[in-house]
This record gives C-alpha cells, structure tokens and sequence, in this order.
C-alpha cells in the first residue's frame, strides 16, 4: 500500500470517527431533550411544586432548564394565587348569602306581622315600620359594599388621579363623625398641619377611605375611648393616620384584616360588627391610587391604621 492510499484511508478513518462521535453527541443530546420533556410532564401534570433538575454539561441547556424553572415558578405562583383567590370568593359568597338572610328574614317577619294583624295598634306599627326600614338598610349596604368590591377587583371602576389639598379632606372626614364621636363620649386627637399638604390621589376615594377607617376605629375602638387622625410629609408621600386606643387586634389576626368578608371573631355582636368589606374596599381604592395601606397594633395602647399617597411639591 503507497502512501497515497494509506493517507486516503487515514482520511476515511478519521471522517467516520468525527461522523460517530456526532451521531452519539446528538444521540446523547436528543435523550437529554426527551429525559427533560419527561420530566417536565410529570412537574405539569403531577408535581407542580417540584422544579427541573437535570445534571448536564450543556451550557445552553443548562440555561433554558433555568428559564423553565423561572417559568415554573411563575406558574405556581399565579396557581396559588387562583386558588386562594377563588377559597375566599367562595367564602365571601357565602357568608354574603348568611348576613343577606338575616336582615331579610326579620323584614319577612315583621311585614307579615303587619299583613297578619289588622288591628295592630299604631305605636307597634311605626315601632315595626322602624325595624323593616333598619334592616333593608343593612341588606342594602352589604349588596352596595360587594359591588364596589366586584367593580373594584374587576377594574370596571374610574378613578382618575387629580392634585389635591388632602388637609381639607382629613377635617372634613372627621366632622362628619362629629356628632357620633361626640354622643360615645370619645376623646378625639386631630394632628393636621395647617399650611397646604398636595398629593396625589382621588378625592371620593380617600374620602371613602377615611369613612371606612374611622367608621371601624369607633366600631371596634370603643373601650378605649379615644381617636386620633394625624397627616404628615415625608420627601415623596404623604401619610395620613387613623388610631384609637380600644382593644386592638393581636398579631395573629393582622395579615387577614384586609381579606374580604374577615371580621373579628369576638365581633358577631351586631352592635359592632360590619359587613366585612369594609377594609378590604379601602386596601383596593389605596392600592389603586398606587399608595400602600398598613396596620399595627398594640392592644389597649394604640391601634393605626395608615395609609401612604404620593406627595406633589408644586
């Protein structure tokens, strides 16, 4: 054999190895592509939990296996986020139909005792007219809350972001409970400065946050006789304070006091339990006005709720 044909076959020998070695190279990459697939299977129909772990040496596949698992991640976020979206809804539905039925079941009772009773004399009459107009008041102020709510949560709510003086709104919030504050007897602390304070915000949406704060510092506040409404500045926002100094709400119970329909467990006495939504709406209308809404507490010491707006300089 010359040198001719050797180098000839020295060249084959040398083709057909590379050729192999690539025929196993993408082999091994095509079963590292299926083992992956496979895996990813089971995560997405089984474990949505589990991340994609898969030992390769394959830079580029390395990366997309991060990527999928960014994905993942994702997706079990907006699962668990579905799903705890659609428990409280069902609670709320629930305990909408429960509170709905009693007002509405004593409005029953009471008209038929009307239609029942010709003869009934006129005191009890007014007296049960008084009740009927009371509770369909109360079924009235739940349905309008968890409309708010759906509208809110559907964004089918204008609320369109103007400059506003939010001093002028503090007092006139509080004047509004004026009168109430005044007959239970409580000790109220106003803290607002007396030159201009400009944020960014919606004039009926804050003031509906401050009913509904104030609304529940009085509700819930009671025992310690005492509410304070405080604004200040910061250099970007502006802070604005409701707080009372009744019996508060323990640590365990803060995450879930802004959840929809949540109240206080020794709250079922109708004398001060709302309807539930009350924090809730105003987490949203805050949320919506891109400010934030908080909550600390301290028992028989101070309760706050806050709420931050953006601060306008000009």
């Amino acid at each position: 054999m010359n040198i001719e044909n050797m180098s000839g076959w020295i060249v084959v020998i040398i083709l057909t190895v590379v050729i192999l070695w690539l025929w196993r190279e993408r082999m091994a990459y095509k079963r590292s592509i299926q083992d992956v697939r496979t895996l990813l299977e089971r995560i997405v129909t089984v474990n949505h939990a589990e991340k994609l772990l898969y030992v390769t040496g394959d830079a580029e596949l390395q990366r997309l296996m991060t990527e999928i698992n960014r994905l993942l991640d994702l997706n079990l976020r907006v699962s668990v986020d579905y799903n705890r979206s659609q428990i409280a809804m069902r609670k709320m539905i629930s305990n909408i139909s429960h509170d709905l039925k009693t007002p509405l079941t004593v409005v029953l009772g009471y008209a038929e005792m009307l239609d029942g009773d010709p003869n009934i004399l006129p005191e009890e009459r007014t007296k049960l007219l008084s009740k009927i107009r009371q509770k369909t008041n109360e079924a009235i102020e739940l349905i309008g809350s968890f409309f708010s709510l759906a509208k809110l949560e559907a964004n089918d709510t204008d609320i369109p972001l103007t400059r506003l003086e939010v001093g002028e709104l503090c007092r006139r919030s509080i004047l509004e409970f004026y009168d109430l504050l005044t007959a239970q007897g409580f000790a109220v602390h106003i803290d607002i400065p007396e030159h201009p304070v400009h944020a960014l915000g919606n004039e009926g949406a804050i003031a509906r946050v401050l009913n509904n704060l104030i609304s529940n510092a009085i509700r819930y506040g009671a025992d310690g006789q005492t509410l304070g409404l405080s604004l200040s500045e910061q250099q970007d926002t502006v802070r604005i304070e409701v707080w009372d100094r009744g019996k508060g709400i323990q640590e365990p119970e803060q995450d879930k006091v802004f959840e929809r329909m949540y109240t206080l467990e020794d709250s079922r006495n109708k004398a001060v339990q709302g309807s539930g939504l009350g924090l809730t709406i105003a987490k949203r209308l805050v949320e919506t006005m891109n400010g934030e809404i908080q909550l600390t507490s301290k028992p028989y010491d101070q309760t706050v709720f806050s709420f931050t707006l953006k601060k306008i300089n000009y």
